[in-house]
């Protein structure tokens, strides 16, 4: 079954939840930097989490632990362009381990991979917002209580249509 992104809502398995997007909302032409989410259904990775807030986890996915030296190169001149990097790095990056929450827990969307185009976006995930539902420069974000009522029931063969 997939997760249905639709209307500021998140549809899966019985659940309705409000959600943010792209600041300038769905685009059929992501490009980097945009402020749009990107339109289509995709795959997803693993699970990133922070450890030493997030203390328990009901998951069935592949999960890893965010390090405080872990990023996401968003930057197109890199060769490692929409990957996780070890920092410090050389390009430009999107910082895992951060001060604001919102990537205390997060899913990679698996958009521009395999293969990876250049300057056409990066850093897709599926995230954590707060109860003021800020728009996101591409990705899409929820509440942690909500991530982690869905979190159990996402399985590996589980993917994202957004549209």
């Amino acid at each position: 079954m997939n997760i249905i992104i639709k209307n500021h809502l998140l549809l899966y398995r019985g659940y309705k939840i409000k959600c943010s997007i792209g600041k300038l909302g769905l685009t059929n032409a992501k490009n980097e930097g945009d402020l749009t989410t990107p339109k289509g259904l995709f795959k997803i990775g693993c699970l990133y989490y922070r450890e030493d807030r997030i203390k328990s986890l009901n998951c069935k996915i592949k999960k890893k632990v965010i390090k405080e030296n872990m990023g996401w190169c968003d930057d197109p001149k890199s060769k490692n362009y929409n990957k996780e990097v070890k920092l410090p790095f050389s390009f430009r990056t999107e910082k895992l381990f951060r001060k604001n929450r919102i990537y205390d827990l997060l899913i990679n969307i698996k958009y521009n991979q395999n293969p990876i185009r250049k300057k056409k976006g990066s850093a897709i995930f599926l995230h954590l917002t707060n109860s003021k539902y800020l728009s996101t420069k591409g990705c899409v974000a929820i509440l942690r209580k909500d991530f982690l009522k869905i979190l159990p029931l996402i399985t590996s063969k589980t993917k994202i249509l957004i549209n």
